[in-house]
């Protein structure tokens, strides 16, 4: 079974320099920590994975043409993120699925966001 995610999880992403905490944005349910939904990729929810080594990003790209470096040159990360998949089939929060620890995002510049600890481990959703 998959665990539900809450405030205070550890995010990762292909491209990120360092981990990011998520902080969720349902305060419906009852739980220690708010929990998590498949909608919760704004900036509040995931701030940065620190800097960005993907060349799909212009600010990477472009730094790396101007050093003419073959190589990636690392730019601050600004997450453009899609909703979490799949997410729990069976626990949704005003009809949002809940975020599980299985759950993934994509970023708009090819990096995947993966959860690496889901806050808590009491709570499972399927």
């Amino acid at each position: 079974m998959a665990n539900q995610v809450s405030t205070g999880a550890a995010l990762a992403c292909t491209f990120g320099a360092t981990p990011a905490d998520f902080t969720a944005s349902s305060v419906d349910v009852s739980a220690t920590t708010p929990a998590g939904g498949i909608t919760d990729v704004s900036p509040e929810n995931i701030p940065t994975f620190g800097l960005c080594t993907s060349l799909a990003n212009p600010a990477v790209a472009s730094a790396t043409a101007a050093a003419g470096s073959p190589v990636p040159v690392p730019q601050p990360c600004i997450p453009e993120l899609s909703p979490w998949t799949p997410g729990s089939g069976r626990v949704t929060m005003n009809g949002i699925s809940a975020l599980n620890n299985t759950s993934q995002c994509a970023c708009a510049y090819g990096g995947v966001i993966t959860v690496s600890f889901p806050g808590q481990v009491r709570v499972t959703v399927e």
